[in-house]
């Protein structure tokens, strides 16, 4: 298991704009293009990238989410007490 992982993410306050931000990537758009034009997290800025990060730096449904996917893949839905997220594993 590593110990840290590079990923970005596509915060939103709400369910429904999680899922219309998921079906967009479905549908194929890229996932910076989402995350700058609607994540309400500073990250956003850089098309969600959150840079490298280790075990105990997320909330823990962030990060065992975060932990479990491989290169290039997108998350379900995950929701903290920020909101609702969707994580890419970046390397």
């Amino acid at each position: 298991m590593p110990n840290e992982v590079h990923c970005a993410h596509i915060l939103v306050k709400t369910e429904k704009e999680a899922n219309a931000a998921l079906e967009r990537l479905k549908r194929g758009e890229k996932f910076a293009n989402i995350a700058r034009e609607v994540s309400i997290c500073p990250s956003g800025k850089r098309g969600g990238d959150l840079g490298t990060f280790g075990r105990g730096k997320m909330v823990k449904e962030f990060e065992q989410a975060a932990f479990a996917l491989q290169k290039g893949q997108i998350s379900p839905i995950v929701k903290t007490k920020f909101g609702f997220h969707i994580i890419k594993r970046l390397e």
